[in-house]
């Protein structure tokens, strides 16, 4: 069935004034979400903020069963929290690692993530262990068996990200959650740029924890994001710190942690934002995940295909299954000056850098890379911009 292309671009008024290629960095975001934004905003400037918060109840209840809706679990197994980065951090740090404990990830791992694995370390003396990439590029399902089979040192947790930021990389997450669950490891999944472009399903992933984040594929406002923890752990796991709603003040010196997901969330938040990230999820529902990952995916594909035909263009992607994230190289021109160059001719990029991609980037012997990102939204036409408005490669 043929994707709706006119009908995604009239709902998103940006596509008129730019070719929108940085979608892994932050989307393009539909007229209802803007809408629906705005009008809780100016609904607290008529009203009151705490009075337009019990206004939209039904509201943001309804964004934890659209959450639930799209990672396939239960909206008691959902917090809404400011962003990805905060929810992935209230789960990892809520784990109480000892000395000698070991943490197995991955080497696309996210740079955020992989400096909470060393504070962790250095405060702790846990143990950091990244598991090698196969012979296609991607996390090595027997080199995990092989480091779960070695020792010594408790394996504490298996953390990896599903879809990494700096390549068009897909992880084999069910295959990873498998083996994490036949070795009753936890498994920490990072899904900040897969939520929205590819069908999630936790329970066949088989992950105990997962984030995500709202800006990015799902089409969100910036400063949401959310986490996932299965039922069966959130006993296991006692926030970094918590407050009146996270926990109840129950006597002068006692209080009871709250049995759902919610303990990860904080009293305070931006309703607007909540609404506007349940919009954005029923939104990318309507069209359907799997339409969706069909939609960019090809796209992603012909980009690929459209650089590599480019003498002196190299893609650098890798993985058995790939998805809406392009990267490349322009022989002789720094990838910032690539990205300011397409910016000038109104094609937005991004660029992945080698710092924050230490050990895998700078492990393959790469440079900074200009990351093109696709949505569904997007068109050959602009593909064609974006070749057309690369500069030359250089001697």
């Amino acid at each position: 069935m043929a994707f709706d292309v006119a009908r995604a671009r009239r709902d998103t008024p940006g596509v008129a004034r730019v070719a929108h290629l940085n979608n892994a960095g932050a989307a393009l975001p539909p007229s209802a979400v803007t809408e629906a934004v705005i009008a809780h905003l100016r609904l607290e400037a008529e009203i009151g903020g705490y009075e337009a918060a019990d206004a939209a109840h039904d509201q943001v209840e309804a964004v934890y069963t659209e959450l639930a809706r799209l990672l396939g679990c239960q909206p008691g197994e959902i917090a809404v929290v400011e962003n990805a980065t905060r929810g992935w951090d209230m789960a990892f740090y809520s784990l109480g690692f000892k000395p000698g404990d070991r943490i197995l990830t991955a080497r696309a791992e996210y740079a955020s993530n992989v400096i909470a694995y060393l504070q962790v370390a250095r405060r702790t003396g846990a143990v950091v262990e990244v598991v090698e990439d196969d012979e296609h590029g991607q996390f090595s399902v027997a080199g995990l068996k092989e480091r779960l089979g070695r020792g010594p040192g408790t394996v504490k947790l298996i953390a990896m990200t599903h879809v990494p930021t700096h390549g068009g990389l897909v992880n084999p997450a069910e295959e990873v959650g498998a083996v994490a669950r036949e070795a009753g490891v936890p498994f920490l999944l990072d899904a900040c740029q897969s939520a929205g472009q590819l069908s999630i399903d936790v329970r066949r992933i088989g992950c105990d924890m997962l984030s995500g984040t709202g800006r990015k594929f799902l089409r969100g406002p910036r400063g949401t994001g959310f986490l996932y923890v299965r039922r069966e752990m959130l006993d296991k796991l006692e926030p970094p710190f918590l407050d009146l709603h996270a926990a109840t003040w129950t006597g002068p010196s006692s209080f009871e942690i709250r049995d759902d997901a919610r303990r990860f969330e904080n009293w305070e938040t931006n309703y607007a934002g909540k609404v506007g990230l349940g919009t954005a999820v029923e939104y990318a529902l309507s069209w359907g995940l799997d339409a969706i990952e069909a939609r960019v995916t090809a796209l992603a594909a012909e980009l690929r295909s459209r650089l590599a035909a480019i003498d002196g263009v190299r893609v650098h992607d890798q993985g058995l299954r790939r998805c809406a994230i392009v990267t490349f190289s322009v022989a002789g021109v720094p990838a910032q000056e690539v990205q300011r160059h397409l910016a000038a001719s109104g094609v937005n990029t991004s660029v992945s850098l080698v710092s924050h991609a230490q050990l895998d980037l700078a492990h393959r012997g790469l440079p900074d890379l200009v990351r093109a990102s696709v949505h569904y939204y997007n068109t050959d036409a602009e593909l064609d911009r974006l070749i057309a408005a690369l500069p030359a490669p250089r001697a």
